[in-house]
């Protein structure tokens, strides 16, 4: 058994730190808790630092933009209504809120658009969770850009060594592993930026831990984004809690009623806990950035079809049918063969193929209710077909291509046309180049509050290590205008 000592405290108004309850004993969430706690920027590669950035951008880019949905406007109604006064910034909206409101409106804004980003660590939506939480304590905090990239490192590495330790049965399962494991990052990424000592922040990962869920019947509603928030908020709430003494369970991951029992069958590999030599989840399996703005199941199909359209001239009406041999998890997560909503056809591989050809390039100004109607469109999502074939059996192909796609083009004369693409453009194989992310966060920025000011933030935010205090990057404004 090992006593822990006390938390360290923050600012005048944290209230009185009690000592964290002793009994931490080893296990999942205290292995964590040393290489969290131990953790330095210096001990950070370059390239690793690099990914992070790259996240923040994304992430607050799909933000700005996601804050004009009406479930983001949702959000920030019901947090007002919970939130003190505080010093973070929630997009859409003219006052500061309280780090775990912030965290919440700010993690529904960032996954209302799911156009967010992924990791394969889980198969999750990592930092539309972890940057809103962190994001929000290092401006409550006044926190530096350093310490806040530091944090996000932090949140994402424990966040998706969990995800390494149960695989991928979890998602495959039906659980919503955004939803299950976000509050994991969350945590770690708040502890970090408290400067929580080793038992405090075991305390708060077992916290986080046990309060977790989420599944998969959420695609589709707003429910989805609506959890990626409150993953945010929880984490942060339970390193708060850790940081005044609240103790959480040590075991957590590893118990017999614990994450891995009830969800995962029991499996759980503890050796992604503890870290290898150069061994960064954010360098493998990556990040994948999305190029456009639906599920990213549809993104290899898409890029398969418009690489044959491209490369023999096609339009659509040559088309006769497109055939896409897609693994199980693209079956199960496109269930709309026929979506009436923009939100349903963000999960349809129909709607995502129909309007690449229709419009040339997907995006967010195409997810609109009114085209899921509309008859050319619809005529070109009936020709659209999708099976999972034999193939995907073979475990090799399932790590090489998880999400990949085999497209075959029938074309009315009869002849065929074939490509297999294993990862999409934008995936960590296949990365979008950091100009082409900057002008994805350009075009997310413009749909946001402020327009006008998105090319002065993308500039701060790609020198955010030469930033002394954060408190000022995400841009206010009380009237975004809403669409959707």
């Amino acid at each position: 058994m090992t006593t822990t000592k006390k938390p360290r405290r923050h600012g005048p108004d944290n209230g009185p730190a009690r000592p964290a309850p002793a009994g931490m004993a080893t296990g999942g969430a205290r292995r964590l808790a040393d290489w969290l706690a131990a953790l330095a920027p210096a001990d950070i590669p370059d390239a690793v630092n690099h990914v992070a950035l790259r996240c923040l951008v994304d992430t607050l880019g799909v933000m700005l933009a996601g804050a004009a949905t009406p479930v983001a406007g949702m959000a920030r109604r019901v947090a007002a209504l919970n939130a003190a006064d505080g010093g973070a910034a929630v997009a859409g909206a003219s006052g500061r809120y309280a780090a775990p409101s912030a965290a919440f409106a700010n993690g529904v804004a960032a996954h209302a658009l799911d156009f967010d980003d992924n990791c394969y660590a889980g198969f999750v939506h990592g930092s539309a969770v972890i940057v809103p939480a962190a994001l929000a304590v290092a401006q409550a905090r006044h926190a530096g850009g350093e310490a806040l990239l530091t944090a996000l490192v932090a949140g994402a590495e424990c966040q998706y060594r969990v995800g390494m330790a149960l695989g991928r049965a979890l998602y495959d399962r039906g659980w919503w592993t955004t939803g299950l494991l976000g509050a994991i990052g969350a945590c770690a990424a708040t502890a970090k930026l408290l400067a929580l000592d080793t038992g405090a922040t075991g305390h708060a990962l077992g916290l986080a831990i046990a309060g977790s869920g989420g599944m998969k019947c959420v695609f589709g509603s707003d429910a989805k984004p609506l959890l990626a928030g409150r993953a945010a908020e929880s984490g942060v709430m339970a390193a708060l809690l850790a940081e005044q003494g609240a103790g959480g369970p040590a075991n957590a991951l590893e118990h017999d009623y614990g994450l891995a029992a009830l969800t995962n069958d029991g499996v759980f590999d503890a050796g992604w806990l503890t870290p290898a030599q150069g061994r960064w989840c954010l360098l493998s399996p990556g990040v994948d950035v999305k190029r456009i703005p639906v599920c990213l199941s549809s993104h290899a199909a898409v890029d398969g079809v418009l690489e044959l359209v491209a490369r023999h001239g096609l339009h659509p009406g040559q088309i006769a049918g497109i055939a896409c041999d897609v693994p199980p998890v693209v079956a199960a997560n496109l269930i709309y063969p026929f979506p009436r909503t923009a939100r349903e056809g963000q999960f349809s591989l129909p709607f995502a193929i129909a309007a690449s050809l229709a419009f040339g390039e997907l995006t967010l100004d195409h997810l609109d209710d009114r085209l899921m109607t509309d008859n050319a469109l619809v005529d070109l999502m009936g020709r659209v077909s999708m099976t999972s074939g034999a193939r995907w059996a073979d475990p090799a192909l399932l790590a090489d291509a998880p999400e990949g796609a085999d497209v075959t083009i029938t074309l009315r004369d009869g002849a065929t046309l074939r490509c297999f693409v294993a990862k999409a453009a934008g995936s960590a194989a296949r990365p979008l180049d950091d100009r082409a992310l900057g002008d994805k966060f350009l075009r997310c920025a413009a749909r946001g509050p402020a327009p006008g000011q998105a090319g002065q933030l993308l500039a701060t935010l790609w020198r955010l290590r030469a930033l002394s205090d954060v408190h000022s990057l995400i841009l206010d404004d009380p009237t975004p205008k809403e669409y959707g």
